[in-house]
């Protein structure tokens, strides 16, 4: 039954795609996106199959339909780029009222929209039903390098830090009598940009420092249990992307 919201009712804690270990969520979700971009551009019917199955998947975790297309709007400004293909491709071209467009602009047109939107809309899915620290227990688990992981940790945690110093940094400025709004105090605020780089640089310096003082990379690995994810969980989570693989094995037979 379709929520207030404008999604499906469902307990967001308690679905099959939330009970799934976020190793598997994250590894359906890569191994999906590479199934759509490996899917040929002419096979249009493959891109609806593909919409079809993230649909499904929104479905059953109870995903709200309107919160999930917001999530995709951030893509809007990078298809700018895919409506000029159109105009400056090469022959042949098709006539479109009033306008003359090249053939292979729009099918590169085309190929561009589908597949980034597919791609934005199956990691917004992921997003909405994966949190973040579960995100990072599952890069550690996926075996991704430690040092990338514990950067990604930092990014997270020292995020609303840093948003706070901005905050400050352009209350000061405001109150000194700056508006930022206009282009020629573009100096203030490339300013502003240079102390808040030093500011995240200095107390990154001093959170390490603290941390080699706690022994940080002194002791044995101390990565989160490693207990075998059980295999019906692995069939589950990877029929996605195993349904994905086998549209984009028949659609490039059939082209």
């Amino acid at each position: 039954m379709p929520s207030p919201a404008g999604g499906w009712a469902a307990n967001p804690a308690d679905t099959p795609v939330h009970r799934l270990p976020p190793a598997v969520r994250v590894l359906a979700t890569v191994l999906y996106v590479l199934a759509v971009v490996a899917t040929p551009r002419e096979a249009i019917w493959a891109f609806a199959v593909h919409a079809l199955l993230l649909v499904v998947v929104a479905r059953v975790a109870g995903v709200p339909a309107g919160r999930w297309l917001r999530r995709c709007v951030v893509e809007v400004p990078f298809l700018a780029f895919a409506v000029f293909l159109p105009l400056v491709g090469s022959a042949p071209y098709v006539e479109v009222g009033p306008v003359t467009l090249s053939e292979p602009g729009l099918w590169a047109a085309w190929g561009i929209a589908v597949k980034g939107t597919l791609g934005v809309a199956a990691s917004a899915l992921l997003a909405l039903t994966t949190t973040v620290p579960q995100l990072l227990q599952a890069l550690e688990r996926l075996r991704v390098p430690r040092a990338l992981v514990a950067i990604a940790t930092f990014m997270v945690r020292y995020g609303e830090v840093l948003a706070d110093d901005l905050r400050r940094m352009r209350i000061a400025r405001v109150s000194r009598g700056d508006d930022p709004r206009f282009l020629w105090q573009i100096r203030a605020t490339a300013a502003t940009a240079g102390a808040l780089f030093v500011r995240a640089y200095e107390r990154g310096e001093r959170v390490y420092v603290a941390m080699l003082a706690r022994g940080y990379g002194s002791t044995a690995d101390d990565r989160p249990d490693r207990s075998a994810v059980p295999r019906r969980a692995w069939l589950a989570g990877l029929t996605l992307p195993v349904t994905a693989a086998l549209v984009c094995l028949l659609a490039a037979v059939t082209t």
